[in-house]
């Protein structure tokens, strides 16, 4: 599943690398080498409210209190996980649910999440209210604006079929949309989204909607969406160095938890392309789900990450069962 890129343009690397450090973390690794140590951080999409909490590690300086350098890069067009996992960089943010086929595969990348930026699922279907879709059952006759994948299929058959629906009625055609909105007002009935984003923009726009909660709709889909992920090999050399970057980063989005209004800034300083009242309205709703009713920022819950993996095996989405792993809270401060 991969929800609308936010932003088309992905070139923005040039306009918001950081100064490169002297050493590098990735290669020669030295946590005794004099000088910042250099961390290479892949986002998934363009720059926006997920990031935050980056951005303001970066802007207060708290990376720098660390011995840390840290350059921002856009995301390849096949993602991040293949690029870390081939050891170009150190960090960067993905999904719950691309990792899993990752890591179970049979030559399994060397990657793991050590933090959620997020504590629950904020992604679902939205639809024009005029259209009808209050409950999963009712997409069946409609257009689903769909990426073809196993995983999306699979997710509409089980809250279709799980509302007592008819999965085979429901019009699953390929999403070629730029935008949410030009999509539902022209080709599709009904688009995946994070609510976060195509989700205020509507409520910005006035457009009455509806949304269908993934999470809410049933337990098991209320996986962790995006996450922050590491490469394992340079992190069992590193461990140090995987603690003190996420320290600051908890920093960070801790920061953007108590203070909406300042971080906004601080992202719309580093992404000025952005809709300032879009980014502002989507830090007010992210402010309180960022760590949510986890006990820390960042810390992921085994039960509800490996319920979902376990959701994935038994729909043949995973080559094999691999439980709840893929991840650790043990880098957390």
């Amino acid at each position: 599943m991969k929800p609308i890129k936010l932003i088309t343009a992905l070139t923005l690397a040039a306009s918001i690398f950081l100064p490169c450090g002297c050493g590098n973390a990735g290669n020669n690794g030295g946590e005794n080498a004099p000088g910042p140590e250099r961390i290479r951080f892949i986002l998934d999409w363009s720059p926006n409210t997920n990031h935050t909490g980056l951005y303001a590690a970066r802007d207060r300086g708290w990376f720098t209190e660390e011995n840390l350098t840290v350059e921002i890069l856009s995301p390849p067009e096949d993602g991040a996980l293949l690029l870390l996992g081939s050891g170009r960089a150190e960090f960067a943010v993905d999904v719950q649910e691309g990792l899993g086929p990752a890591i179970g595969r049979e030559d399994p990348l060397p990657v793991q999440a050590v933090a959620a930026v997020i504590s629950h699922n904020t992604s679902g279907l939205m639809s024009l209210k005029s259209t009808g879709i209050r409950r999963p059952r009712d997409l069946a006759g409609k257009r689903f604006a769909s990426w073809g994948t196993p995983l999306v299929t699979a997710v509409i058959r089980d809250i279709v079929e799980g509302d007592g629906g008819d999965f085979a009625a429901v019009k699953m055609i390929p999403n070629n949309a730029v935008d949410a909105f030009s999509a539902l007002e022209t080709d599709v009935d009904s688009i995946w989204i994070y609510y976060a984003w195509d989700g205020i923009a509507a409520e910005i726009r006035g457009t009455e909607t509806d949304f269908l909660d993934l999470g809410k709709i049933n337990p098991e889909l209320d996986f962790y969406t995006p996450v922050i992920v590491v490469n394992t090999g340079w992190a069992a050399a590193h461990p140090e160095t995987v603690k003190r970057f996420l320290k600051a980063l908890t920093r960070g989005y801790e920061f953007a938890t108590a203070n909406p209004g300042e971080a906004a800034d601080i992202l719309l300083k580093y992404a000025p392309e952005l809709d300032a009242a879009l980014v502002r309205r989507s830090q007010d709703y992210l402010a309180s789900r960022y760590r949510g009713d986890a006990k820390r920022w960042g810390e992921i819950d085994e039960k509800r990450w490996g319920a979902f993996y376990q959701w994935m095996y038994r729909r043949g989405l995973l080559d094999k069962d691999i439980g709840s792993g893929g991840f650790t809270n043990e880098y957390l401060p």
